[in-house]
C-alpha cells in the first residue's frame, strides 16, 4: 500500500475508535502503532511505543500537569467555589440577572486555582443552579450561563489546554499563562455584557435578587482575597523567574492545602479524595500525551504535516484567512470527535503552517484555545452541555437555547484575539523579555 492509502486508513480507524468510546489516548496510540507498523515494521512500532510511553511518563517537566491538577482538586474539595460564589452573589445579586453575573465572575476567580473548565462547570452547576431556581430564573438562562462558564477556563491560567499546547509545541508555559490572562478577562466581560443586555431586554429571564448591605459585602471579600493572593503569588513568582512551572504548581498546591486546612474547609477524607481524583485525571492526560506522541511519530513518517503546510502555502490567500480556515477545521473536527482529541491530533499537523506564515506560536495558542472553547458547547459533541443537562435534569435543547447568545460573544472574541495580537502578547512581552 502507498503512504497515502495507509494514512487515510489509519485516520479512518482512529475516527472509528473514537466513536466506540475507547479512551482517547489508547485510541491514538493504537492507531499510531498500526500505521507505523504498516509503514516501517512491527518491531520498530513496538520499540516506538515503549520509548514514547516511557519518555512521557518519566518526564520531570510533565509533573506540571499533575501538580496544577492537584491544586484544582484541593480547591474543589475545600469548597473554594462556594465561598467565591457567595462573595460575588452579595455584590451583584441585586442587578438584572445578578445571580448569573455573579456566577460568571465567581467562575473566573475560581478558575485561577482550578485548571479544568469541566470541573468549573460541574462545581457551579451544583452551587448556582439551585440558587437561580430559587429566585425564579429562566432555565434557558441559568443552564446556558453555567454551561459556558467552563469556556473561560480554557484561557485563564492554569489552563489544562494551554499546558497541553505548550507541551506539544515546546512553547513557554509561563508565556502562555501570561498570554491567556487578558483574553480570559475579555471573554468573561463579553459574557457579562451579553447577559446584562439579555436580562435588560427581558427582565423576567433573571429577576433581581436580594440587595446586601455594604458591611455584608465587605465581610465577604476575604473569601476571594486569598484566592487572588495565591494566584498572584504563584504566577507572579513564575513570571519573575523565582521558580519553574513545576515548582509553581507545587507551591500553589501546598498553599491551597495549607489555607484550606487552616480554614477547616477540608478534612482527611477530602484530601484523600483530591489526591485520588488528581492522580486519575493526571494519568489520563499523560496517556493522552503519550498517545498523541505515538500518533505524531506516525505522521512524521508520512510527512502529512509537511504536505498540509505545502498545500496551504500554495493557496494565494491572506495569511489571516488561512488561520481562519484552520479555526473552522478545528470547530468542524470537534463536531465529530472529542474536541480535546482533535486538538491533540490537529495541532502538530497545522503547526508548520503557522510557522511558515510567520505567526507567533503563543498568539496562535490563544486563538486556537478560544476556538476550542466554542467547540465544547456546540452540538453534537458538546461535553459541557451534556454535563449541565444531566445535573439540572433539563433537555439539552433548553441548555442550547441558553448557550446560543454567548456563542456570538465567543465568536467576536476569537476575531478580536486573531486581529489584535497584542491582547495576547502584551503581557508576555512586558514581563518575560
Amino acid at each position: 500500500m502507498s503512504v497515502l492509502v495507509i494514512t487515510v486508513l489509519t485516520l479512518a480507524m482512529l475516527f472509528f475508535l473514537f466513536t466506540t468510546g475507547m479512551s482517547i489516548g489508547i485510541a491514538m496510540a493504537f492507531a499510531g502503532f498500526v500505521g507505523f507498523s504498516l509503514l516501517v515494521g512491527v518491531d520498530a512500532a513496538l520499540g516506538l511505543i515503549a520509548m514514547d510511553i516511557y519518555t512521557v511518563f518519566s518526564s520531570y517537566g510533565l509533573t506540571v500537569i499533575i501538580l496544577f491538577t492537584l491544586m484544582g482538586q484541593i480547591a474543589v474539595r475545600a469548597g473554594v467555589a462556594r465561598d467565591v460564589y457567595d462573595c460575588t452573589h452579595k455584590w451583584a445579586g441585586h442587578l438584572p440577572g445578578g445571580l448569573a453575573l455573579g456566577t460568571i465572575a465567581a467562575g473566573g476567580l475560581f478558575k485561577a486555582v482550578c485548571g479544568s473548565g469541566t470541573a468549573t462547570t460541574a462545581m457551579f452547576a451544583g452551587i448556582s443552579l439551585p440558587e437561580m431556581d430559587r429566585y425564579g430564573y429562566d432555565k434557558r438562562l441559568s443552564t446556558g450561563v453555567v454551561a459556558v462558564l467552563g469556556c473561560i477556563g480554557g484561557l485563564i491560567p492554569p489552563s489544562q489546554t494551554l499546558i497541553l499546547y505548550g507541551l506539544i509545541t515546546g512553547t513557554s508555559l509561563g508565556q502562555l499563562f501570561l498570554a491567556g490572562i487578558i483574553p480570559g478577562i475579555v471573554m468573561a466581560l463579553s459574557f457579562i455584557a451579553t447577559l446584562y443586555i439579555w436580562c435588560t431586554i427581558n427582565p423576567a429571564l433573571g429577576p433581581r435578587g436580594e440587595r446586601y448591605s455594604w458591611k455584608a459585602r465587605l465581610l465577604s471579600l476575604p473569601s476571594v482575597g486569598w484566592v487572588i493572593g495565591i494566584f498572584l503569588g504563584v504566577f507572579g513568582g513564575l513570571m519573575a523567574g523565582f521558580f519553574t512551572p513545576t515548582e509553581a504548581g507545587s507551591i500553589g498546591s501546598a498553599a491551597v492545602l495549607i489555607l484550606s486546612i487552616a480554614k477547616r474547609n477540608i478534612n482527611w477524607k477530602g484530601t484523600i479524595r483530591a489526591l485520588t481524583e488528581s492522580a486519575y485525571m493526571a494519568c489520563m492526560m499523560l496517556f493522552l500525551l503519550a498517545g498523541a506522541t505515538i500518533l505524531g511519530h506516525f505522521f512524521a513518517v508520512t510527512r502529512a504535516p509537511n504536505m498540509v503546510s505545502d498545500f496551504l502555502g500554495t493557496l494565494n490567500l491572506n495569511p489571516y484567512l488561512i488561520i481562519g480556515i484552520i479555526c473552522v477545521i478545528y470547530i468542524i473536527g470537534g463536531e465529530f470527535i472529542d474536541d480535546l482529541a482533535f486538538f491533540m491530533l490537529a495541532t502538530p499537523i497545522f503547526l508548520p503552517v503557522v510557522q511558515n506564515l510567520g505567526f507567533d506560536l503563543i498568539w496562535f495558542g490563544i486563538v486556537i484555545t478560544a476556538t476550542l472553547m466554542i467547540g465544547v458547547v456546540i452540538p453534537p459533541l458538546a461535553m459541557l452541555v451534556f454535563l449541565v443537562s444531566g445535573m439540572a435534569k433539563v433537555p439539552m435543547s433548553t441548555v442550547y437555547k441558553g448557550v446560543y447568545p454567548f456563542l456570538a460573544a465567543m465568536a467576536v472574541c476569537v476575531l478580536l484575539f486573531m486581529f489584535f495580537p497584542q491582547l495576547s502578547l502584551w503581557l508576555p512581552n512586558l514581563m518575560m523579555k
